[in-house]
């Protein structure tokens, strides 16, 4: 089988790895859950490419993702629930309905700026929610959520920092947010303070100091939120930076002090360091 531009050629790859007894042994075996993770990781994957600015890895990567969808789509096919067409026609659909503005009726002055757009977005978003919700009603379905909170909506699964935002978003929507980014500040030395406290204890509790820590880290995002920053993507730069400056250190200590990594000491490891903010910033 020959590679191919068209899509329809990795359906057809996808379809051959998951036919019984001349597929593919691993792909077989695999259901919605044991591919689950793999999606999550090509996503942080094509993420990586993105902040690597990496143009070549990223086209490899966003293969990889789309393969995720390709893989899922037609493991719904064999249970005979929908195909990859089905998809590819539930997003088209859903881009033209989401954006009036591009392909519909609703042009003019008043979409120019994107605030506007997102709040149509928004608008169409929640329609189609209570639309979907009153279909699988009259299905007799099960509700998507299991509540009915504002928050039953913000995928568990999602990355901490991220399902902290979103969480803290849905929140500010009905008034439950503070209004400037100080007031989070006082709140995150608050935080703090309540961590060190349960520090400061001869015998600490180690589920308390859990607790304090997630409530500081819950702040944290909250304060990025504010300053319209995305905190995953502040961690993963400053991670980036973490690993070239760590990096000098592994690679000028024994030039500098004759000691294996392991050998040499803190205030070793510190000077180059210091060094490092300069020569690998």
């Amino acid at each position: 089988m020959k590679p191919s531009r068209d899509i329809s050629r990795l359906i057809e790859i996808m379809a051959a790895l998951r036919t019984p007894q001349t597929g593919c042994p691993w792909d077989l075996e695999q259901d919605f859950r044991t591919i689950a993770p793999y999606t999550i990781e090509e996503a942080y994957e094509v993420a990586d490419a993105i902040e690597r600015d990496d143009m070549d890895d990223l086209r490899l990567e966003l293969g990889d993702l789309l393969l995720q969808s390709v893989y899922h789509a037609r493991m719904a096919e064999e249970e005979g629930h929908f195909d990859f067409g089905d998809v590819v026609e539930g997003i088209t659909a859903k881009m033209i309905r989401r954006h009036p503005h591009v392909f519909g009726d609703e042009r003019g002055d008043q979409y120019s700026a994107s605030g506007m757009a997102k709040g149509t977005w928004e608008r169409i978003k929640a329609e189609e929610k209570a639309e979907t919700a009153h279909r699988r009603q009259q299905m007799g379905l099960a509700p998507k959520t299991k509540g009915e909170s504002l928050l039953d909506d913000v995928p568990a699964a999602l990355p901490g920092l991220t399902q902290a935002v979103k969480l803290q978003q849905k929140a500010s929507k009905v008034g439950f947010d503070w209004n400037d980014p100080r007031s989070v500040i006082a709140k995150l030395r608050e935080e703090t303070g309540e961590l060190e406290a349960e520090l400061a204890s001869a015998t600490p509790d180690l589920a308390a100091v859990e607790e304090e820590l997630g409530d500081l880290l819950f702040v944290l995002a909250n304060l990025a939120r504010h300053l319209d920053i995305d905190p995953e993507a502040a961690l993963r730069r400053t991670n980036a930076k973490f690993r070239r400056r760590f990096a000098y250190i592994e690679k000028n200590i024994e030039q500098r002090s004759g000691k294996s990594l392991p050998q040499a000491n803190l205030d070793e490891m510190e000077a180059l360091w210091q060094e490092a903010k300069t020569e690998a910033p």
